[in-house]
């Protein structure tokens, strides 16, 4: 297992921890198809994701995650499409706000073994369809976009030629 660094502490002054997470597509029919999986706690629908690892940069992060809950690999962008909040549960303890990098991830390969695969269901979805089955207002905000444009997962925060900086 890869080595994490911590995020036992609540977070500081009110404010968020961050998370990374990898939003796991490939076409399909002429449209985007998004893969979600679920939690191992409630079993409601989400993309892969988790703290931040020491040595990898956030987008690998991501990438690593998609590997150990969904079972896949592929091409990462190395920019954050979006973002979004929530808050994870803690049994006993307050919730944690966290705020959640969200890299598209171009699947490759879907491999049946995977770390997680006893602990998590995954599941192709239309863009369209992925945005009603996640909770979070963000995320699925995101799901929508992607759905109504495609162009966004294939070259996310990306200048065009002769933009200028600033």
């Amino acid at each position: 297992m890869t080595q994490r660094d911590e995020h036992q502490a609540d977070a500081p002054d009110g404010g968020q921890l961050s998370q990374h997470a990898a939003l796991c597509w490939r076409m399909h029919r002429g449209g985007v198809e998004v893969l979600l999986i679920t939690s191992r706690d409630t079993g409601r629908w989400i993309i892969p994701k988790g703290w931040p690892m020491s040595g990898k940069t956030a987008a690998q992060t991501a990438a690593q995650e998609a590997w150990e809950e969904a079972g896949v690999k592929g091409q990462i962008a190395e920019d954050a499409l979006g973002h979004y909040a929530y808050d994870k549960l803690r049994t006993k303890l307050a919730p944690l706000p966290c705020g959640v990098s969200v890299f598209p991830l171009r699947v490759e390969t879907v491999a049946d073994k995977f770390p997680e695969r006893k602990e998590r269901r995954r599941k192709w979805f239309a863009a369209a369809n992925a945005a009603r089955k996640v909770d979070e207002p963000e995320l699925r905000a995101l799901l929508s976009a992607i759905a109504e444009d495609a162009a966004l997962v294939h070259a996310p925060q990306t200048k065009r030629a002769g933009q200028s900086g600033g």
